[in-house]
């Protein structure tokens, strides 16, 4: 865990080596101008108040006003540097993490999920965040205070040193006794911020089914349920941590009680002075400040370090959709796609969800793929733009396997609307753009106007600058479609993927949007994932999947003559007249 917290500490705060250098700087001279306070305060009371010399008191009270000033400034300069360490620390940090996520293939992704991801870019990257700032700000100058404070009692008096040995040792042994406590309930609470903010999510994505369902009673207990847990530990974190700081006040005051104790009697035989005295309780308390606030630091560093694994574990976790070590040269964009004697299983699944699927997709060429629900369309058509990547055969683009592609290289061929599609916040021509950012005005317009989708865009306050919510929420499902089509559409690239994606839409609008799309995408080539018949009876190509095999090619007057499996989807769905 500590070790972790080490390697990751270390990768990520060289750039920032100099901050760190002036930090050292002014927490030492801080330090020292600290360390020497109390001993001019003993010299004032000793030399200047028992004798009733008032000039020294002004001399060297004057002295006293100077170093506190300089240790102000001193310690300002060491806290804006530890801050601009932290906070850039902090940024490359989450930086790293947001990087790696978006390498992630679809089976990363599933494995640590969407919330974790979140939690660990957010919240773990601010725990390990505040401990560099705290270190910074307080770890730096506490070992010299430590170390100066024990040399300078013992210039006072060596006789009752063995006081500020007890002390730092009872503390010592708390301290160690509160980590190893701690160290188990840190790790679970970030497992149960996770659980929280996954309850939560769940919860705000899914609002209208709750309400449909009249589910928010049931919502609200599981709501409760998370959050109490994260309460519950949270609590336990807090009782020993609420234990630490009387613990600490306790050995700070008997600490002080022994001093002045043994003190006392040194004075009555004139050993020690009252200045010593009281220069010696001075530095006895800078040093137990010392060690409580190491011990704030320690305590800190348990959680901060679980947090460290979680975002190693991300860091560390290779993307199994890698780009290759010599990309192979990009041929001549065409839009061939190829399948060669494809096999595909999830991991640990029993069985291939595809196997020995091969077939051909050519340009200026519609192939449509249809089957009844998990034959595995939509993972068929995952395996073009590499979401997953093939267990067995080959997917080749244009006569290359799509895994000795430079990834950008193939994604710039590829346009492809999802199953589920989603909308970014900000404006439809935001949205738009997000495939070909140059794209001018009249080309969207012209995309929007293929996917049926012109006509609602116009209607809304601002048009091309009208707002669209996270996710698209604040338009209809069709709507959403429509404008995930559109996007697709100006990206103009060789291949369009289609999965699904007329689903939402009436019958009307899907022949209006087909017939537009064919001039659009005439030198494309096309692959249409779909349910209905009557969106894919005009393809040039049709192939039938049954749990993860082709069972038919064809057309579909080819298919509905030889095809049994496809001869039963059209029946389910249409009238023999209409077949016909």
């Amino acid at each position: 865990m500590i070790k972790h917290l080490g390697r990751l500490i270390n990768r990520y705060i060289r750039p920032y080596w100099g901050y760190l250098v002036v930090v050292l700087i002014l927490q030492t001279i801080a330090t020292i101008m600290s360390l020497y306070l109390p001993t001019l305060n003993a010299r004032i009371i000793d030399e200047g108040v028992v004798t009733g010399d008032t000039g020294y008191i002004w001399r060297a009270g004057g002295i006293m006003l100077a170093l506190a000033t300089v240790q102000a400034a001193a310690q300002i300069g060491a806290v804006w540097a530890g801050a601009h360490a932290s906070m850039g620390f902090g940024r490359d940090v989450r930086a790293a993490v947001f990087d790696k996520a978006l390498g992630f293939s679809s089976k990363e992704l599933s494995h640590f999920g969407a919330p974790s991801l979140i939690t660990r870019t957010t919240n773990d990257v601010q725990q390990v965040q505040m401990l560099v700032h705290m270190t910074c700000v307080m770890l730096v100058g506490a070992p010299i205070t430590m170390a100066g404070g024990v040399f300078m009692a013992m210039r006072e008096d060596v006789g009752m040193t063995w006081i500020i040995l007890a002390a730092v040792t009872l503390l010592g042994a708390g301290i160690v006794v509160l980590i190893t406590l701690m160290g188990p309930l840190f790790k679970l609470m970030q497992t149960r911020v996770d659980n929280l903010n996954r309850v939560l999510r769940e919860q705000i994505t899914g609002i209208r089914v709750v309400r449909a369902f009249v589910r928010e009673e049931h919502e609200s207990r599981r709501f409760a349920g998370a959050n109490g847990d994260l309460t519950d530990t949270s609590l336990k974190v807090g009782r020993l941590m609420v234990f630490m700081f009387p613990f600490v006040g306790f050995v700070m005051n008997l600490s002080t009680v022994a001093v002045m104790w043994f003190g006392a009697g040194r004075i009555d035989s004139g050993d020690l002075q009252i200045g010593q005295l009281t220069a010696f309780i001075a530095y006895l308390m800078q040093i137990l400040i010392s060690v409580m606030m190491t011990t704030m630091l320690l305590v800190m560093a348990p959680r901060a370090g679980v947090c460290a694994d979680r975002i190693m574990e991300v860091l560390r976790t290779p993307s199994s959709v890698a780009a290759p070590d010599e990309p192979t040269p990009a041929p001549q964009a065409r839009g061939l796609v190829t399948f060669d004697d494809v096999t595909f299983a999830y991991p640990g699944a029993e069985a291939p969800v595809l196997e020995h699927v091969s077939f051909t997709a050519e340009p200026g060429r519609t192939t449509a793929i249809i089957g009844s629900t998990g034959a595995g369309k939509t993972t068929l058509v995952s395996l073009v733009p590499r979401l997953y990547d093939v267990t067995g055969g080959r997917v080749l683009v244009d006569g290359v396997d799509v895994r000795d592609y430079d990834p950008d290289a193939l994604w710039a061929r590829i346009g492809i609307v999802p199953q589920k599609p989603y909308l970014f916040s900000g404006s439809v021509a935001g949205n738009l753009r997000y495939g070909r950012p140059e794209a001018t005005e009249a080309e969207m317009w012209d995309a929007l106007e293929v996917a049926q989708a012109d006509g609602f865009v116009r209607e809304r306050d601002g048009g091309l600058d009208s707002d669209i919510a996270q996710g698209g929420t604040n338009v209809s499902g069709g709507q959403r479609q429509r404008l995930a089509i559109a996007r697709a559409l100006v990206k103009r690239p060789e291949v369009y993927i289609f999965d699904d994606s007329f689903s939402a839409l009436d019958v009307a609008t899907d022949a209006r949007l087909r017939s537009a799309l064919g001039p659009w995408t005439q030198e494309a080539t096309v692959i249409v994932v779909a349910q209905r018949v009557s969106t894919i009876r005009g393809a040039d190509q049709i192939i039938v999947l049954d749990d993860g095999h082709v069972v038919g090619r064809g057309t579909h007057d080819e298919l509905l003559r030889s095809n049994e499996t496809y001869r039963e989807i059209v029946e389910s769905q249409l009238s023999a007249e209409e077949a016909a």
